[in-house]
């Protein structure tokens, strides 16, 4: 990969993170504005009981996890977008643009939601709902900076895998290939071997003929 290629990729990688920051930011601006105080309004219905808007203020972590620990959470977010920075930083100038992407999408939704709790006092703002009322099933509510984070770390575990399995059979079909090659020579070497040994019996029976 060239360096011009791979800046390009870093920048795309950049423009990722703000676009996921700027969406949720925003969204949660709205929802600020038009659902607010917290709990009192009624939810917003966007595919009848199922997809839903209803504001919470969430002190825990990504769809409500560890609630009320407000400081371990800062320490894990911060100690999550760390690692992934470290290994975006290792991706530099070798890995395609998928991985840049997903990164990129990862630490946008983190930092969002960590630019929440610096402006919040320790909370995020969540509003998506899903559920199933019929089956009692009602998910945690979220935000876009978690769906970011969730969708991000799945994609990342789907091109590891399918990237791993990929490499794991363009290895077996290296080696396949390489024992093909070395079966190839071997029998030419035998082939010379034995048409050598050949000539070399054949002459001593000319000179017996001739003398």
């Amino acid at each position: 990969m060239t360096i011009r290629r791979a800046r390009i990729f870093d920048a795309l990688a950049l423009l990722t993170v703000i676009i996921v920051v700027v969406l949720d930011q925003l969204t949660k601006a709205l929802v600020v504005q038009h659902l607010g105080p917290p709990g009192i309004r009624q939810p917003i219905s966007l595919i009848g009981d199922y997809l839903v808007l209803f504001y919470i203020r969430n002190n825990g972590a990504a769809f409500s996890l560890f609630d009320n620990n407000s400081i371990a959470l800062v320490v894990l977010i911060v100690a999550a977008i760390a690692i992934i920075a470290y290994l975006y930083l290792r991706t530099l100038n070798s890995e395609p643009l998928v991985y840049k992407l997903i990164f990129g999408m990862i630490i946008g939704g983190a930092l969002s939601n960590l630019i929440d709790r610096a402006r919040h006092s320790g909370y995020v703002i969540d509003f998506i709902s899903f559920r199933i009322p019929q089956i009692g099933f009602y998910f945690a509510i979220f935000n876009l900076a978690d769906a970011a984070i969730s969708v991000g770390v799945f994609l990342l575990f789907i091109t590891v895998l399918f990237g791993g399995l990929r490499r794991s059979g363009e290895m077996q079909k290296s080696a396949d290939t390489q024992n093909i090659d070395d079966n190839q020579a071997a029998k030419i070497s035998s082939q010379s071997t034995a048409s050598t040994t050949t000539g070399t019996v054949s002459r001593p029976k000319e000179q017996d003929a001739q003398s």
